[in-house]
């Protein structure tokens, strides 16, 4: 009995024992879980924990937060990639003005916006010439009119007018010289015929001649904006090659390329449209001028046509005599 309680002793002892070393195991191998790091890490695959006699597999623990360590540098690395990334943009990121985008454009492109500027240039003095002519021309024809409205033959027209050139001193030449020619012969119809013809050759030539420019202002008028369209086409041609060689399609990089290209077509309608404008004008101007001129050939007209019947007076009164 004595031996039995012994070994039951001893038993107890061991069991003891063996608890009391257990502890300390358990308390090492659960204390690593504790960080935010090691929870998030997936738990290696590996063998079971020993018994608790093993101290040795609570080592590897250190292992297991080790392999978390490299997570951390690639958010560095792609914040240090998006930082270069905004340097290479800030410095195309330029003013885009008229003056800085005509220096940029295309060599073609360039031409196209002078061809277009002179066009412009060339709207503006026609508009200008044009001006200064039809209002000094419009002005001596109705001083003119005014001078020889009261006179009652065509010498004393011509002497009312002096030595003034214009139009009206040329139809009143032409009827003179008409009048002249015919003498003797007794159709006075055939005479009225040729001075208008006459008068006709002049008003076509006076027409001719206060048209000079509109034919410049209809074609501006007509054609700039398709200039200004080529080089449009031709610079987004440009900016398209280019975005196929840098291989990005950042605002920052094709917005320069297109707004040069819709600098031409700006410029194509800032010369077009006052050129249809002026030329319009012009056309009304031209209008109310040549109706002076009608107004000064029945005018030298009539002045020719007194003169024959009184010519004619004359005549029958020295038969009558």
């Amino acid at each position: 009995m004595k031996t039995m309680s012994f070994q039951a002793s001893l038993a107890a002892a061991l069991m003891l024992a063996a608890i009391w070393l257990a502890s300390p195991v358990s308390a090492q191998t659960q204390s690593p879980p504790v960080p935010a790091q090691s929870v998030a890490q997936p738990a290696p695959a590996g063998p079971p924990p020993m018994a608790p006699g093993a101290s040795t597999p609570a080592a590897p623990a250190p292992s297991a937060s080790t392999p978390a360590a490299p997570t951390a540098p690639p958010a560095a690395t792609v914040s240090t990639t998006a930082k270069p990334d905004a340097a290479a943009v800030a410095p195309a990121m330029k003013e885009l003005s008229p003056w800085v985008m005509f220096m940029s454009a295309d060599v073609i492109v360039k031409a196209v916006m002078i061809g277009l500027a002179f066009a412009s240039l060339m709207t503006w003095t026609v508009f200008i010439a044009k001006s200064i002519e039809l209002s000094v021309a419009s002005t001596k024809l109705r001083s003119a009119l005014k001078k020889i409205a009261e006179a009652r033959s065509l010498a004393e027209a011509q002497m009312a007018l002096g030595t003034k050139q214009g139009i009206l001193p040329s139809f009143l030449a032409a009827a003179l010289r008409e009048a002249r020619m015919s003498a003797g012969l007794s159709s006075d119809a055939g005479i009225k015929e040729r001075a208008a013809s006459s008068f006709s050759e002049i008003v076509r030539a006076e027409q001719r001649r206060i048209r000079i420019g509109m034919g410049v202002l209809a074609t501006i008028g007509s054609t700039s904006p398709f200039v200004g369209l080529f080089g449009t086409v031709w610079g987004i041609m440009n900016s398209f090659i280019g975005i196929s060689k840098s291989q990005t399609t950042n605002l920052a990089v094709v917005a320069p390329g297109i707004a040069e290209a819709l600098l031409a077509t700006a410029i194509g309608l800032v010369a077009a449209i006052p050129a249809v404008i002026i030329y319009n004008h012009f056309s009304r101007v031209t209008k109310g001028y040549l109706e002076l001129v009608s107004r000064a050939s029945g005018a030298a007209g009539r002045l020719l046509s007194r003169d024959l019947d009184r010519s004619h007076g004359s005549v029958h009164s020295r038969a009558a005599e």
